[in-house]
């Protein structure tokens, strides 16, 4: 997806040109106080993460999507974190966290968090991933099973072909990349980076992920395959063939809801999750 980098850098200017105000993005609740927050050394960065939560619970990490940051669970934080403790990180480049000259990729990205798990000192977690942050799951999972209780991933894709080609057209996807922009403002220790990271984070779109059949099929993680009927960004068709090709995977197909679950449909969002992590 070449074009989706262009895509983005143009709509960022054609915002700043016309004065438009982004759509806001439904995000109900507000964040509880974490029990711990900070960056962590993690790799050739420096990580940010929020903990939440009694500690005594199982552990629950969640991950953001691409150009998101931690905070974009905040309907999901207070919920989850009455039975988990719940781990939130913002991916390398991502929010209040560094990067660094290195092309970022998801195998990378999969080691930050594995790293910043034994900075945590915790062994191994469940583990729920939005866009970006699914496939990290899925690279994890592949590659690092033991580290895994289970899985689930939301808006994920395998290959870079499962991304719609039609995604630049959806004016509910174009209005968070838009919020995502003026939140890497805001967040980042490189308020004036965007352009870099985005051109980083453009070269990892253009060619990753590329998980084989059979790497799907070595998966042992007890894994939920979760999306919209409607997905702005991912071909429907797409979630059935990665919910086919693992051998652990459940499907859940949600109706009348895209790629913003989350947000949009918050309550059955969370109790689908809640529901799969008690089973």
């Amino acid at each position: 997806m070449l074009h989706y980098k262009r895509f983005l850098s143009l709509l960022i200017v054609v915002f700043a040109l016309l004065g438009i105000v982004p759509v806001a993005l439904a995000q109900d609740a507000a964040l509880p106080e974490a029990t711990a927050s900070g960056l962590a050394p993690v790799n050739d960065i420096e990580m940010y993460y929020a903990t939440y939560g009694d500690p005594a619970n199982p552990p629950l990490l969640l991950l953001h999507g691409g150009l998101g940051n931690a905070d974009y669970f905040v309907n999901q934080i207070p919920a989850f974190s009455e039975s988990y403790y719940v781990i939130t990180a913002d991916s390398r480049g991502h929010g209040r966290s560094t990067y660094s000259e290195q092309q970022i990729g998801y195998a990378l990205m999969a080691s930050d968090v594995l790293a910043l798990l034994d900075y945590l000192e915790i062994d191994a977690v469940s583990l729920v991933g939005w866009s970006d942050g699914g496939i990290i799951g899925l690279d994890i999972a592949i590659n690092q099973p033991e580290r895994l209780v289970k899985l689930i991933a939301y808006g994920a894709n395998y290959i870079p072909s499962g991304v719609r080609a039609d995604v630049g057209e959806s004016e509910r996807f174009n209005a968070y990349i838009a919020m995502a922009a003026e939140d890497y403002v805001r967040l980042s220790p490189t308020p004036d980076g965007f352009e870099a990271f985005l051109g980083n984070i453009g070269n990892m779109w253009a060619t990753e992920p590329n998980y084989t059949a059979e790497q799907l099929g070595s998966i042992t993680v007890p894994t939920l395959i979760l999306d919209g009927m409607q997905e702005e960004a991912i071909y429907v068709e797409h979630a059935l063939e990665m919910a086919k090709l693992i051998p652990t995977a459940d499907l859940v197909l949600m109706s009348g809801i895209g790629h913003f679950a989350m947000w949009d449909k918050t309550e059955a969002f969370n109790d689908i999750v809640l529901d799969f992590l008690a089973e």
